[in-house]
């Protein structure tokens, strides 16, 4: 009962151990874009792609409560190879949590990823705040966002 006595985690290096040749062809088509068009028009490019990804994600989450469209977030963030959860905490907030991420090494070298994923998950709950609360890329082991109903 309570929580587990020891916690694990999967390195960088213990990442290597499975083969994933497309992060490195990610990185390096986003290097050479970025030296070819800019730094600048690379960030454009990805919010483009963090936006169409909102307009897919919103029509499939559907227009039910703040539960269930949190719910169906964690099935859809699943079934691309997030492992996402999420869980109630006080006065009707969420805690929204990804303990893997699909994109981690390209967003080592485009942070800005990230940012764009965050301004994603507040475009899907336009009626919540929603805030970063745990960063992989900061070394913490899980991304974790609170998603908060506006009063």
């Amino acid at each position: 009962m309570g929580r587990p006595q020891h916690f694990y985690q999967l390195s960088a290096a213990g990442r290597a151990h499975f083969p994933s040749g497309y992060n490195d062809f990610a990185v390096s088509f986003l290097d050479t874009l970025a030296e070819t068009v800019g730094q600048e028009q690379v960030s454009s490019i990805l919010r483009k792609q963090w936006e169409r990804k909102a307009r897919a994600y919103h029509d499939r989450l559907g227009n039910g409560s703040v539960s269930d469209r949190v719910q169906n977030l964690v099935g859809l963030r699943q079934a691309e190879g997030y492992m996402a959860e999420c869980y109630p905490v006080e006065n009707g907030k969420f805690m929204f949590t990804e303990y893997n991420c699909a994109i981690s090494e390209v967003a080592e070298s485009f942070p800005s990823i990230c940012s764009h994923e965050l301004e994603m998950f507040a475009a899907l709950f336009p009626d919540c705040q929603v805030d970063r609360t745990h960063w992989l890329i900061n070394g913490e082991h899980r991304c974790g966002y609170l998603i908060s109903p506006k009063l």
